[in-house]
């Protein structure tokens, strides 16, 4: 079970909740896509104790409940939840649902089946995975229309009959039919000119939505590393690893998204089951699925077989295995996936950011195949209220889209506007492509993008394969250092750094800071580098940053990006000051009336307890008067509050201002791009690290600027 489905058990006869306020975005979706989409949040109400993939569940939705219409809606959730009791199969009901097809004869279920030879007499055989069943027999015909059936089964509406022989040795199960579970066919021309009518922001958050989850509580860059776990099912060969803590969600597309996904259990592949039987000539996974994705791959004292991993490496590189003398070519995408068991800082300071695989992979002629790296520490944990109640696609209609894109290629379009570095090796450029291209396919479809845009997914694809590049050189100190970044028009050079990178150079950077002091050079920090290394262990580091002279200028702060505090971005710069100004039009709501609370916090623990200091807030009222009654009540508790500590705070309403700044009496103009409003959503649970300390939360993006105003 993917990580995603987990939880408690919902009760397959219980009303559906009431339909979510239809927002313009999904009165939209439902006018260009109509009978192709459907509401997320029906899959949960449907499914009950099935043990069934989404993709199952909305195949049948979009045949009866893709619709805007609540009444069309529950009746079409009647409809289906009456095919799931009366077809599908439970295993614990198996007994019961063959001795319906004996007393009845004939009759339709919803199963997995998975089909083999019998050599020895020369017939197909499946075998049906909750009813139980094996030994039936399958016409040539059917394997050769659905050739899925022999490597890891397929969901399937089946007509199943029964007729009892005298033989022990004939099975009285018979198929009558058999149709799997996926789309035939769709308008691919229908699907680019309903692309062309949204905008891009609109785009990603109806794939957002089709995914299963709401935009609204995803970043930019968020909803950019949910949106890269498709290319490989956009893309022929592509390789994917995601590590990352468990519960984010890691394994939920693989399993649950696409018809033409396999998941299997890192413990669970052999040559045979992946590549070939050598005994029978018989063709593994690579050869019928689009995707193999690798579950559970990470740990470090698994076994592993090592001829599995140098042929993995050989078709990772060339797309090609060997049967006896023969070669052949596959086009699956492998996908790797697992979890990782210590902090990014801790791992790329005692090893590097595959610390977690089995030995035998973590091997630098293995890593280089790799073409993206999503940092999975990045992805929340999934919660409940992450899951979307807006329309998306439903999931076998997107998965026939992007697997009629698998043959084209969009890695070029980029080369109007921008080249890459010409220190990039053939194979980083080629990983760079194959991203860059997938991307393109998922984002724009229709070929139609700004240079802002291209360069986004652009940076993007070089950021996730510079991730796999510098940890190589951990390991393998031979291999060429590499200046990932490109050029525009113009000639101007735009380096790319990891997010890590950012977070902690210290760390990050200390096998190439050890090679050169080795040889006899240093190494200063990065421009632009945050001066914390992420976590402030004792309040000892804020006397030292403060020692130190404070930066003038401009930074920009990268989405995501973690050991942000305003104890070190604002606090150096308002001490020494009895006079601070405030302005943030955007102090209304709880979160944002916190981040001021925790400002004025760092700014009473950094004075001298027998100073006071007045601090004024200029923002706007909220225009709801109930809204406004809460942003007033939240004001008055921080007046209240902060008091204690010698702040004197007072507030003043003004609906003409824009700009978001704090001025000192001290000599000191910050320029605030976002406000104090830059952290993403954080839970209000006590024992959260991220709930209570700033370092440990995400930021949006964001900019600051530090203006020393002198007499």
């Amino acid at each position: 079970m993917s990580e995603v489905s987990q939880g408690a058990s919902v009760d397959p006869d219980a009303p559906v909740d009431a339909a979510p306020m239809q927002s313009e975005l999904d009165r939209k979706i439902n006018r260009l896509f109509p009978g192709a989409v459907v509401r997320k949040d029906l899959v949960k109400a449907v499914k009950g104790n099935a043990i069934v993939p989404s993709y199952v569940l909305e195949y049948l939705l979009g045949q009866y409940a893709a619709s805007n219409d609540e009444a069309t809606i529950q009746a079409g959730i009647d409809t289906v939840r009456r095919i799931l009791a009366d077809h599908y199969v439970h295993r614990n009901q198996s007994e019961l649902v063959k001795s319906t097809i004996r007393e009845r004869g004939r009759h339709r279920i919803i199963d997995k089946v998975t089909a083999t030879l019998n050599e020895k007499d020369d017939v197909y055989q499946a075998e049906f995975a909750n009813l139980g069943i094996k030994g039936v027999l399958v016409e040539p015909a059917t394997i050769k229309a659905h050739p899925k059936l022999l490597v890891g089964g397929v969901w399937c509406i089946c007509d199943i009959e029964y007729f009892h022989s005298e033989d022990p040795r004939v099975v009285p199960w018979i198929l009558g039919s058999i149709k799997p579970i996926q789309l035939s066919n769709f308008d691919n021309k229908g699907y680019l000119a309903a692309r062309r009518e949204f905008t891009t922001d609109e785009w990603i958050d109806l794939l957002v939505q089709s995914v299963g989850f709401n935009p609204e509580l995803f970043g930019r860059r968020a909803k950019l590393i949910q949106l890269v776990r498709l290319i490989p099912f956009v893309e022929r060969n592509y390789n994917l690893i995601e590590l990352g803590p468990k519960g984010t969600g890691k394994s939920h597309i693989f399993s649950e998204f696409s018809p033409h996904g396999m998941l299997i259990s890192g413990g669970e592949v052999t040559v045979p089951k992946l590549f070939v039987n050598n005994a029978n000539g018989r063709i593994g996974l690579v050869g019928y699925w689009d995707v193999v994705a690798f579950d559970e791959f990470a740990g470090k004292k698994k076994r592993t077989d090592r001829a599995l991993v140098d042929i993995m490496k050989n078709y990772m590189a060339n797309k090609s295995f060997s049967r006896g003398v023969e070669s052949l070519g596959a086009e699956a995408s492998m996908v790797f996936v697992g979890n990782t068991s210590h902090t990014v800082p801790y791992m790329l300071k005692h090893s590097d950011l595959f610390d977690e695989l089995p030995e035998s992979y973590h091997d630098s002629a293995y890593l280089d195949r790799l073409h993206h790296y999503i940092p999975g520490w990045e992805v929340d944990t999934i919660r409940g209220e992450m899951f979307s109640r807006g329309y998306g696609f439903v999931v076998d209609y997107i998965a026939e889209v992007l697997k009629s894109m698998r043959s084209q290629d969009y890695s070029d379009r980029y080369q109007k506007h921008f080249s890459l570095s010409s220190d990039i090796s053939t194979r980083d450029r080629d990983a760079i492509h194959k991203t860059f291209s997938g991307l393109m396919k998922i984002l724009y479809p229709h070929g139609e993008a700004a240079p802002e845009e291209i360069e986004e997914i652009l940076r993007f694809a070089i950021e996730g394969r510079k991730r796999v590049k510098d940890q190589i050189l951990r390991i393998d100190s031979t291999m060429a250092d590499v200046k990932f970044g490109y050029l525009d028009r113009s000639g101007s050079w735009h380096p790319v750094s990891t997010l890590e990178e950012d977070e902690y150079p210290a760390y990050y950077h200390r096998e190439r800071q050890e090679r050169s002091e080795s040889a006899g050079g240093t190494v200063g920090p990065r421009v632009g580098a945050v001066v914390s290394t992420g976590h402030d262990e004792t309040s000892d580091k804020h006397a030292q940053v403060a020692e130190a002279p404070l930066f003038e200028g401009h930074r920009e702060f990268q989405e995501n990006q973690r050991g942000v505090s305003f104890a070190t971005l604002l606090v150096p710069y308002l001490r020494g000051a009895d006079h601070i100004t405030i302005t943030d039009p955007y102090i209304r709501q709880f979160h944002q009336a916190r981040n001021l609370m925790e400002l004025i916090q760092g700014i009473a623990a950094a004075k001298d307890p027998a100073d006071e200091v007045n601090v004024k807030l200029i923002t706007t009222e909220n225009k709801d008067e109930d809204k406004l009654r809460k942003q007033l009540e939240y004001l008055l508790k921080i007046k209240q509050g902060v008091a204690a500590g010698g702040i004197n705070f007072d507030v003043t309403f003004d609906d003409t201002i824009h700009d978001r700044s704090i001025i000192t009496n001290a000599g000191w103009k910050i320029l605030l791009g976002r406000g104090l409003d830059i952290f993403q959503y954080v839970t209000g649970d006590a024992f959260d690290l991220a709930a209570r300390l700033q370092e440990y939360r995400q930021v949006r993006a964001f900019g600051v600027t530090y203006i020393r105003e002198r007499e």
